[in-house]
């Protein structure tokens, strides 16, 4: 339990003891009361939102209820001072003993630090990457990537039950494009001159080596012979091919799912007739003409008769069509089918990652969501803007094996998975991203990549320090936590200790917003504390980790580095990025 838990519960209790004592209306809901630090450091260690919360339905005024939770919090052991703030805010100041208790916390549970008990276990599937299987990933694709894969990290660390998934996108016309592009490779690759490919297949180099490995498994069968004869085996034989490629990028960039869901084994099996029955069963599907879409021309519409979903009902601006003129589903009805899959599989709570390019497509798939678990499923669709690949401030060109785009396997190769990974983190998920090739190099406190990973690496350069320095030291966590930790005194180190204190805070916040930016930023607060601690030791003796004259100093010292290492490996490690011990 973390010290904004402990006092949370320390200021219930006041509640509840105002409320025996006659002071309060018992029964008050406390639910909502909240102790997170103050938003200016000066103001204290602690703020809670008690008075504000309960001054309604107590019938009082917040500041004078503000008062009186003063008077008793002030009372408690490890509180040195309490005061009202502004309309009813209260700050609390603590006993610095309150932070060092913290810091041995921190040592004990190491980089399980901040894991939480907030999700209980509860089954949360979080679906990401999912593009149509048709070649390697690009650039754009690695934001959605990492983005779905940390927030699965943090959702875990948070307590919830993850899976991870990856629906494969294979049952629509692009699938067939696919096919006819790998069986033009394959003719290629028994000698015929194939020349440019048509307009509407798939240019890319990357299907050279599937047509030949396919003319190298079947030689000759395909050849010559009607598209009726081939296009199904292609399909499934390209498809495969596809994924393959797919999840050795992925794995690259330390990507992993559980679960593989396949569009076209769904519809296959008549997914989507079991899914639209428990709608029609309760009058949610009908046959009906929709109005004109928003800005076409009435003499440019057809209007038909078309098996519409009652999306309106749900919270979206018309219904839906589920299927198409040919009499084939839309991809609407397959997705209805994949979500209501979920749902059987013991799924309520899912969260799907998307690119921007499909914020159109939001609003109608969650009335879906709302209307097959009848209200009781939540379905959180997170979009991913585009990221813009630069180098020295120069767009970046396309890749050559790709064709038209540049693939996320040249980005990894080019600077690595750690920082294409963190870099990914820094801005929220719908905020644009440039990613500048050669900023991402820079050794500087302006690349944040580098500037955390180097304060993890200080931290253990410290630790190994510390070992040539004082022969036969201690510095295993468990033996630092029981040190004589009462020796941090400066404002510096407690100020540190403070920052360390929120990270648990900050997995559960991070965690129920979906948002695992936050961490990023966090990770680079931790870090411009210690490397600015370690300067000023550097400029002032006193203030060094290591004080050869003072064992039990150095002893503390290395419990707060030891601390920061931790803290930092727990952010890095649900970002999928490995701590550096060592910078080279």
């Amino acid at each position: 339990m973390s010290v904004f838990k402990e006092f949370r519960t320390v200021v219930i209790k006041m509640v509840q003891d105002e409320m025996d004592a006659g002071g309060l209306p018992r029964g008050l809901d406390t639910a909502r009361i909240t102790v997170e630090p103050p938003r200016e450091a000066g103001h204290g260690d602690l703020a809670t939102n008690a008075a504000m919360i309960l001054a309604k339905p107590a019938g009082a005024q917040p500041k004078a209820l503000a008062e009186k939770l003063v008077r008793r919090l002030a009372l408690h052991p490890q509180v040195t001072g309490a005061e009202v703030a502004g309309p009813g805010f209260i700050n609390l100041k603590l006993k610095d003993e309150v932070w060092r208790a913290e810091l041995a916390r921190v040592l004990i549970a190491g980089p399980a630090y901040g894991d939480s008990d907030l999700g209980a276990g509860k089954p949360v599937n979080v679906e990401y990457v999912s593009v149509n299987p048709t070649g390697p990933l690009h650039v754009g694709h690695a934001r959605g990537s990492v983005y779905g894969d940390a927030l699965a990290n943090l959702l875990a660390k948070a307590g919830f039950k993850v899976t991870r998934e990856y629906y494969i996108n294979d049952a629509g016309a692009q699938v067939d494009a696919l096919a006819r592009s790998v069986h033009l490779r394959y003719r290629e690759a028994l000698g015929e001159a194939v020349g440019a490919m048509p307009e509407g297949l798939y240019p890319g180099e990357y299907l050279k080596p599937v047509g030949e490995a396919l003319a190298k498994r079947d030689g000759k069968k395909f050849l010559g012979k009607p598209e009726s004869d081939w296009l199904a085996p292609l399909r499934l034989y390209a498809v495969d091919a596809m994924m393959a490629l797919i999840r050795g990028d992925l794995a690259a960039l330390g990507v992993r799912h559980e679960v593989f869901t396949s569009e076209f084994s769904l519809v296959e099996a008549g997914a989507v007739d079991a899914a639209l029955k428990s709608l029609t069963d309760r009058g949610l599907i009908y046959t009906g003409t929709l109005e004109p879409p928003k800005g076409k021309k009435i003499e440019d519409w057809e209007p038909r008769p078309q098996l519409l979903f009652r999306a309106t009902q749900f919270g979206d601006d018309t219904d839906r069509p589920l299927k198409k003129s040919d009499g084939s589903w839309t991809y609407f009805a397959s997705d209805i089918a994949y979500h209501f899959d979920k749902v059987r599989r013991g799924f309520a709570d899912m969260i799907d990652v998307w690119g921007a390019d499909h914020g159109g497509y939001v609003r109608r798939l969650q009335a879906a969501v709302k209307a097959i678990t009848e209200g009781k499923g939540a379905l959180d669709i997170k979009l991913c803007q585009l990221v813009k690949l630069m180098d020295k401030g120069e767009p970046v060109k396309m890749s050559k094996r790709a064709g038209t785009f540049v693939t996320l396997r040249d980005l990894v190769d080019e600077v690595g998975k750690d920082v294409v990974r963190f870099v990914m983190l820094t801005r929220k998920n719908d905020a644009p991203l440039d990613f500048d090739l050669a900023a991402v190099k820079e050794q500087s406190r302006d690349n944040p990549v580098w500037y955390v990973q180097y304060a993890h690496a200080r931290a253990h350069s410290v630790l190994r320090n510390a070992a040539v320095e004082f022969p036969g030291i201690d510095v295993s966590p468990a033996t630092l936590a029981r040190g004589p930790l009462d020796r941090l005194t400066d404002a510096g180190e407690l100020a540190l200790i403070r920052l360390l204190a929120g990270w648990p805070r900050l997995i559960e916040a991070a965690a129920e917003a979906h948002e695992p930016h936050r961490l990023a930023f966090y990770l680079y607060d931790v870090a411009a504390a210690f490397h600015g601690l370690w300067t000023r030791g550097r400029d002032e003796g006193a203030i060094r980790f290591l004080v050869r004259e003072d064992r039990d100093l150095t002893t503390a010292r290395l419990a707060l580095v030891s601390g920061v290492a931790a803290v930092v490996a727990s952010g890095l490690g649900v970002f999928g990025v490995e701590p550096m011990k060592e910078m080279r």
